[in-house]
Parts: structure tokens; C-alpha cells; sequence
């Protein structure tokens, strides 16, 4: 046991390059609990982050009463972060939803469960029958299970024939999963947590992995704690621990990814550090690259995103020079204006220098949430399930036989709605039914005075599926009250394909129920049924659920088909594809280098990175007939947005250590809370010292959209540029700051999104700011907090 807010990342553990990562278990009990009085140890995997860290939960008299870490999980060797060591507490919570709740006269009462689906079954069928299935939309989680996603999927499009179907990993991992099938053909984690284990240098491209994924910078500070420790390239307009840690550190503009990467392919290029042999045997679209990366030099690079040429040559130098070159990605880049377009340019990056296959080389496109991945590979977020390509009608009949539905009832006559084209429905009156299951869009989405329009309009059928009572649900007509991770049983898959079960370790509070039995529920209400007249979904529970996604993903790149529950019950974490070629699944894809962009297999044919229109699948199969990696280019282009002499800074949001999301379990977790309780904001020293700021005083930020009032932290940011985190609301107020502005960040986002991945640009705002009044150092950094925030400060 150790105090896991003043020492997140834990005590080190030294190892050196190809050594296997030493075992360190972590436990949390809940107070006056010892190991001896635990009742049973449940197996499950972390929710909080998209790590996927093994662990156990401890049940003492009926209830989840800690955690501890498994020794022998591939993913994190038995450690856990702080969101792993309290989050639970939140199954806990006093204020669990535990009867559903239906709306009389503007306000929420409880009801039966009899009473609430009969109204969101009545409705449905009143706007089917009057509207068609265009006028029904579900919105979902990165947190549920394979097995509710593939549910919530086939009964979305197989059974109702409903476009509308998304997941709220559309505003943390869409531009992930776009990346790679612009690079590769196919979505698909090509590495693995491993090659850190291996790699002589790692590039972190807009990933704060110490706050995102605390286990694996454990794991990165531990090979640096050893022998021939790898060099670290870190890409943030921050100073955080990951560019305390760092080699080098490039300090972008907000909105100037792709010019970045533009000079450093520019001097790979030049120097002859590219692997000529495998581009030339692996990859098609070298010349375009080259023709486009000639014309930024470091000097126009850095005339654009303001880092010295010299540091731009010395970054090209660090990745094009090493043997073994792994990059990570995350929210810098996916949250950021030309989103998709600057994360493939890390994946040229590491085709360029043809890393991929082998131990310590690759890229790691990351995922925000526990089961993202699954998210993609289900088919509830814009995608067609099993990684099908919509544009295929081979594939669209392939799932109709599958689901034994008509081919034209799947809908496939234009790409799947996503999200904020499903917020423009709503708007216009389009939208008439709007399912919401384990995700808080009235506060995570952007341009929140929009949405909570949009959420209360009388046109509107709101059901929102929730463990709490959230900001979403106070505008629903709808809650229905959903059972935790902990209370059901599933698969979650995290962000390198490692796959774990999560067994039923107690019951759910009152009459809350698993998310896959209220998608069934209300299948069975709704009379759903296949071609043959059976009942639609034919499965029943978790198990069965999962037997049928193991055939749906059969042959597919992500083939679960030869991975059980009994082999998830013995083996803690198994990477897909799982099948007769890879019984004990998959460290590294692409190893032999044959990928999965061939014309008749592949999951999309791609897009124009700078308009985000489809390409044809003619001409896909001219461009790329045999299926090989693909070097695609992007000019650098202006944001919509810069900063303004009204609006002198760019704003970015972003997550942090010690919450999760919306706050909705962390906030509830007493020493997670109390680490961080409240809204600040970050601006650099230099932009401190000249508006008069100092450290715990109250400021106002704002754009043309909105105010936040929160406590000043000086920092090591780049002059210019100021952050907020996104994970305060409202659930909780009044505002501890005892100020009249509101403290959701996203009051100031702009309603934007990548045109290629159609992810909402959360990092792309020009604000001004202005000191409100005083306040002290105490006030601005909670306890926990404090031990981070001192590494940040110069």
C-alpha cells in the first residue's frame, strides 16, 4: 500500500532494455480492512483510463471494499494509479440512481421500470411509425462492454435501421482509429505497451501520458531508472512531467501539428534517414510525401509553430537516427485543429523509417477510454461492426447474413452519423429520439450553451442511462438507473488490443440494472425480430452476447473467435486477433508486413485529409491494389480560430491526473476529490508577471462563446497559450470558488470538428483573460495535486 496522491506513479523499479518490466502489486483497502478480512477477490481490469491495468476487487460483506493489482497482467505487472486505487468507491456512492426516474409536468419522479419503458417504447414507435428510423438516435460510452456495444449495435442498425449511432469516443479516440486506416486500411493498434520495454527512443506526440496513463509512464520512468535508459522526445505546449522528463521538448503553437511534422519529415527526408528498401517493398505514396514535406524547411516550420528550426532539426536528428523508434499519440494532436491529418504524419514518420513489427518500434495511436477499442470494433460509433467497411456492399451482406436481417435494412447508403452531425438533427427537429447511455454530453461536448439548448427542447425525446443523476439526466424524460463496472459481467479491450473479462464481483444497487439487460429489455418490448420471424438479438446474457460477437468478428483483423471466457479466467490480458493463427494472440500486427488495405478486406478506403471527403473505391484499388501502407501528405492550413488582438491567447482543454471525464465516479471518490476539488487555469509565469497574476488568484477567461472564473496556477506553459481541465460541471455546485462564472471549460469550446474524423476540436480557441480578484497559493493547488503542479512551475 502506498499514498497514492502524493506519489502517483509509485517507487521505482529499474530495468533495462528486452528485460521483463519487475512486478510491484499495489492494494487499497477501504479503512480498518485488512487483506485477511477480504470475503473474495473478483478479476477485472482498470475503468478509468484506458490503460486496461489488471487488477482484483475486494468484496467484504456485499460490497466492493478495494483493489489490488494482479502480479501476472501483461499490462501493468500489478500496479495501479490513484484513479485504479479509489475510483471504486464510486460504486459506493449514496447518491446511486436506483429506480428509474420519467418526467410529469417539467419535473423528474420515480417511476417503475414497467412505467419508463413502456414510455420510451411507445415513443419509439410513435416516431418510427410517423418519422421512420432516421428520426431515432443512440449516443454512447467508451466505459461499457464488447458485449453492450455489439448489443446496442445490432438492434441500432440491424433491427431499427437507424444511422444514428455513436459513441462519445468520437471526442477522444475517433481521429485514433482514423489515423490508422488513413496509414494502414484498417483501425487496429499496430504496437504494443511492451515496445517500451524495448525502444531506444520514445516520441510522445501530444500524449501527457503521466496524467492519462499513470501506469505506463511508471513503466517509462522505470526504464529510464535502468541501464541504456531510452530518450524521450515529448511534443506539448505544456510543461508537464513527461517534458520535465524529456530529452527534448517541443513547445508548438496550439493548431500547428502538421507543420511541426511537416519540418521533421522534411529533414528525415534530406538526411537519408528514411529505410528505402521497406518503403519501397511496403508502402505506396512516397513521392506525394516528399513533393509536400520539400517545402517545409525548420525555418518555415518554425515560422509557424513558433519552436527554434534548431530544435526541429534536433527532434528529426532524435527519431531518425535511433534503431528502435516508438510513437505514442493522444489528445494534443486528436483534440487539435487538422486532427486526423497531423496523427498520420507520426504514422509516416514511423513508415519513413520503416518501424514497425518488431520489439521497441511502432506507433501507438492511443485510446482516452477502458474500452474504446471496443467501441470501434462493435460498431456504436460510427463504424460498421467487425471493422466492415461501409462502403463494401460484400461487407454490409456479410453482417446481414450474420445478424440474419436484410441487406437493405442495414443502413449503408452514405457514412454513419456522428456525433455532432446528430447534435444538428436535434437542433433542426430531425432528431425526435435520443438515447444516451454512460456519458455526460452536458458537460463534455463543446459549446455547451448549444447543447443545453439542444438537450431541452419540447421536440426532443430525451432517455439518458446513467449510475447517476448527472447534468444530462436533469434534461432527460427518461433515466433509467444503470449497474457499474463491478456489478455485471464483460469484456473490455484497451488501447493495445489487450483484452480482459470483468466478472459480476456484487449486485447493483436497487432495481439498477446491467446496460446489456435494459438493451435487451427493450428489444424484447419493442417485438424486435430477425428474417425468420425469432427474436432480434437472439442472445441473453453477457456470455451469449459474447459467443455472438466472437462469430462476428471471426476473420476479421479484430478476430476475437478463439478467445473464451474460460481462457480470459486464466490468463490476465490477451491481445487480438485471437484465432487458429494466433491461439495465444497478437504482440505486434503487421510484422511480416502485409496489412489489412487490401481493396476487398480493408475497413475504409480513406479520405482527403484536408476536406474529409470519401475516396472512391475505384479509386482506392488504383491507388493501392496490393494492399500496402499508405504515406499520405497534408499541407499545413490555418486554424479557424487563431488568436485574435480581442483574443490575444489560444485555450486548450484537456484531461489531468486525478479525475476522469465528467468527475461523474472520480468526483465521488473522497481522496481523489479532495487531491483535486476544483476548476483551475494554467498560463505561463511571463503571461502571470504581466497581467499581475499571481498564484491563487481568481481570473476570468473568455472566448466569444462564454466564461470560466478559476484559480491562476503560473506555469512552465508557452507563453501565449492557457488550460483548463474539462472535468468540472455542475453536479456538485454551488461553486466552491464562491464565484458567479461558471467553471465547465467546455462553456468556451468552439462548435468545430476534424473534417476527416469528425472530432470536436477542443484545443482550438483564442481567449482573453483578466485577474477577478486575490487569493493565495492554498487556494489554487489542493494537496494532492500539489506534488504535480510543482513540477510544472519554473
Amino acid at each position: 500500500m502506498r499514498d497514492g496522491i502524493a506519489e502517483p506513479w509509485g517507487t521505482r523499479t529499474p530495468y533495462g532494455p528486452g528485460e521483463d518490466w519487475p512486478v510491484r502489486v499495489d492494494c487499497h483497502l477501504a479503512d480498518g480492512l485488512e487483506v485477511g478480512d477480504v470475503d473474495r477477490w473478483v478479476r477485472t481490469a482498470a475503468v478509468l483510463h484506458s490503460n486496461g491495468d489488471g487488477l482484483d476487487l475486494a468484496v467484504k460483506d456485499g460490497r466492493i471494499a478495494g483493489v489490488r493489482g494482479r502480479a501476472d497482467d501483461r499490462v501493468n505487472r500489478g500496479r495501479l494509479d490513484p484513479k485504479d486505487l479509489f475510483g471504486w468507491q464510486a460504486n459506493n456512492a449514496p447518491d446511486r440512481l436506483r429506480t428509474p426516474l420519467v418526467r410529469d409536468d417539467g419535473v423528474l419522479r420515480e417511476s417503475t421500470w414497467d412505467e419508463a419503458m413502456d414510455r420510451i417504447v411507445q415513443r419509439s414507435r410513435a416516431v418510427l411509425d410517423t418519422e421512420g428510423p432516421g428520426s431515432l438516435g443512440f449516443y454512447t460510452s467508451g466505459q461499457l462492454f464488447a458485449e453492450e456495444y455489439y448489443t446496442l449495435a445490432a438492434i441500432a442498425r440491424g433491427a431499427l435501421g437507424t444511422n444514428h449511432l455513436d459513441g462519445n469516443t468520437r471526442l477522444c479516440t475517433a481521429t485514433a482509429g482514423e489515423s490508422l486506416k488513413e496509414s494502414f486500411g484498417c483501425d487496429g493498434q499496430p504496437s504494443s505497451y511492451t515496445d517500451i520495454d524495448h525502444a531506444d527512443v520514445i516520441a510522445l506526440f501530444g500524449h501527457n501520458v503521466a496524467a492519462t496513463q499513470p501506469v505506463l509512464w511508471s513503466r517509462i520512468l522505470d526504464r529510464i531508472a535502468g541501464p541504456r535508459p531510452p530518450r524521450l522526445l515529448c511534443v506539448d505546449p505544456r510543461k508537464t512531467p513527461v517534458a520535465e522528463a524529456a530529452e527534448l521538448h517541443l513547445a508548438p503553437l496550439p493548431g500547428t501539428n502538421v507543420a511541426l511534422l511537416n519540418g521533421i519529415l522534411h529533414e528525415v527526408v534530406l538526411r537519408g534517414w528514411c529505410d528505402d528498401a521497406w518503403i519501397d517493398q511496403h508502402t505506396v505514396g512516397y513521392d506525394d510525401l516528399v513533393k509536400v514535406v520539400r517545402d517545409y524547411p525548420p525555418e518555415r516550420a518554425a515560422s509557424i509553430c513558433g519552436v527554434p528550426a534548431d530544435d526541429i532539426r534536433a527532434a528529426a536528428r532524435l527519431v531518425g537516427t535511433t534503431d528502435r523508434l516508438l510513437c505514442t499519440v493522444l489528445q494534443g494532436f486528436y483534440q487539435s485543429h487538422q486532427a486526423t491529418a497531423a496523427a498520420v504524419q507520426v504514422n509516416n514518420l514511423v513508415l519513413l523509417r520503416g518501424m514497425l513489427g518488431r520489439p521497441g518500434c511502432g506507433v501507438l495511436q492511443m485510446n482516452g477510454q477502458p474500452s474504446a477499442e471496443n467501441t470501434r470494433e462493435c460498431g456504436a460509433d460510427g463504424d460498421l461492426t467487425g471493422f466492415r467497411n461501409w462502403n463494401n456492399d460484400a461487407h454490409v451482406a456479410q453482417l446481414a447474413e450474420l445478424w440474419n436481417v436484410p441487406m437493405e435494412q442495414i443502413p449503408h447508403d452514405g457514412p454513419p452519423t456522428h456525433l455532432m452531425k446528430m447534435l444538428g438533427l436535434a437542433e433542426s427537429g430531425d432528431l425526435k429520439f435520443w438515447w444516451i447511455s454512460a456519458t455526460n454530453p452536458a458537460v463534455s461536448l463543446p459549446e455547451l450553451a448549444r447543447v443545453r439548448k439542444i438537450l431541452g427542447q419540447e421536440s426532443l425525446f430525451l432517455v439518458v442511462q446513467d449510475a447517476f443523476r448527472t447534468e444530462t439526466a436533469e434534461f432527460a424524460d427518461v433515466v433509467l438507473p444503470a449497474a457499474m463496472w463491478g456489478e455485471k459481467t464483460g469484456t473490455f479491450t484497451n488501447a493495445d488490443r489487450t483484452v480482459h473479462l470483468s466478472e459480476k464481483a456484487v449486485d447493483p444497487p436497487g432495481q439498477a440494472r446491467p446496460d446489456l439487460d435494459i438493451f435487451l429489455d427493450y428489444a424484447r418490448r419493442m417485438d424486435l425480430r430477425d428474417r425468420d420471424g425469432a427474436a432480434f438479438p437472439p442472445w441473453h446474457d453477457a456470455e451469449s452476447a459474447y459467443q455472438a460477437w466472437q462469430k462476428a468478428s471471426a476473420g476479421r483483423p479484430c478476430d476475437y473467435s478463439g478467445l473464451s471466457y474460460e481462457k480470459l479466467r486464466v490468463v490476465s490480458g490477451v491481445q487480438w486477433p485471437v484465432g487458429e493463427a494466433h491461439p495465444d494472440g497478437t504482440e505486434r500486427l503487421y510484422a511480416d508486413g502485409t496489412f489489412f488495405a487490401d481493396p476487398d478486406y480493408c475497413e475504409e478506403y480513406g479520405k482527403d485529409l484536408h476536406t474529409g471527403e470519401p475516396v472512391k473505391p475505384e479509386e482506392y484499388r488504383e491507388y493501392n491494389p496490393d494492399g500496402k501502407a499508405m504515406l499520405k501528405p497534408a499541407e499545413y492550413l490555418v486554424p479557424a480560430e487563431p488568436p485574435s488582438a480581442d483574443y490575444p491567447f489560444a485555450l486548450i482543454t484537456g484531461r489531468t491526473l486525478y479525475h476522469f471525464h465528467t468527475r461523474t465516479k472520480t468526483g465521488r471518490a473522497p481522496q481523489l476529490e479532495t487531491a483535486a476539488p476544483d476548476v483551475w487555469a494554467e498560463l505561463s509565469c511571463r503571461d502571470a508577471e504581466r497581467g499581475g497574476i499571481a498564484e491563487g488568484d481568481l481570473i476570468e477567461i473568455r472566448t466569444p462563446r462564454g466564461r470560466v472564473r478559476a484559480k491562476a496556477r503560473p506555469c512552465g506553459i508557452r507563453d501565449g497559450v492557457l488550460f483548463l481541465p474539462f472535468h468540472y460541471g455542475y453536479w456538485d455546485t454551488p461553486d466552491p470558488t464562491g464565484a458567479d462564472g461558471v467553471r465547465a471549460a467546455n462553456e468556451l469550446t468552439i462548435t468545430d470538428w476534424d473534417p476527416v474524423s469528425k472530432q470536436p476540436l477542443f484545443k482550438t480557441a483564442a481567449a482573453t483573460l483578466r485577474k477577478i480578484s486575490d487569493g493565495t497559493p492554498q487556494e489554487a493547488i489542493a494537496l494532492g495535486d500539489r506534488a504535480v503542479s510543482e513540477q510544472l512551475v519554473e
